[in-house]
């Protein structure tokens, strides 16, 4: 199992980062806005999977337009059919389970009837702070570079998307309303 995370290191940071930034950014945006639970599951169920989709298709249209440009190149048609496939597995993967995460405690409350309302909000920044910080992590121990810089830079990354997000959706809620 680590071998398969190592060969495809880049798409599971590069899938689960865009999963958990672009559905967090729906749910900041959307609770910023004030668009209730049902609005939030909607948008971010949608983004998940259409999105998710369209990585790991971009994921494996990248990989082939590499290994094609390489045998180009180097004048060796060296086919290898599962490399693309693989990426786009992985990247799909990754973009989906590391997306649930900040749309998890929504599903729950939603399920459940926890009656959360904006608390949930703050339960999802911090799953996905988690989020962020075990890909990190995982990135650093395969590659073995500084834990710490590594979950460091990954919360940073992620911090700046969430509050891009979220100053826009309240800024365009009061604008259009």
């Amino acid at each position: 199992m680590i071998k398969k995370v190592e060969e495809n290191l880049r798409e599971f940071v590069y899938g689960g980062m865009d999963g958990a930034v672009t559905t967090f950014a729906i749910v900041t945006g959307a609770a910023g806005a004030g668009f209730s639970t049902k609005i939030i599951l909607i948008l971010g169920l949608a983004n998940v999977f259409a999105d998710g989709f369209s990585m790991a298709v971009g994921a494996y249209l990248s990989e082939k337009a590499d290994m094609e440009l390489e045998a180009k190149n180097t004048k060796v048609q060296g086919d290898q059919p599962g490399v693309p496939l693989a990426a786009s597995v992985a990247t799909f993967i990754s973009f989906v389970l590391v997306g649930f995460i900040p749309l998890s405690i929504y599903i729950i409350d939603y399920i459940a009837d926890l009656g959360l309302g904006d608390d949930a909000l703050v339960y999802s920044i911090f799953l996905t702070l988690v989020a962020f910080a075990a890909i990190g992590y995982l990135r650093a121990v395969i590659t073995h570079i500084s834990k710490a810089k590594s979950v460091l830079e990954s919360l940073g990354l992620g911090v700046a998307a969430a509050i891009i997000s979220y100053s826009l959706g309240s800024v365009l809620e009061g604008l259009i309303t």
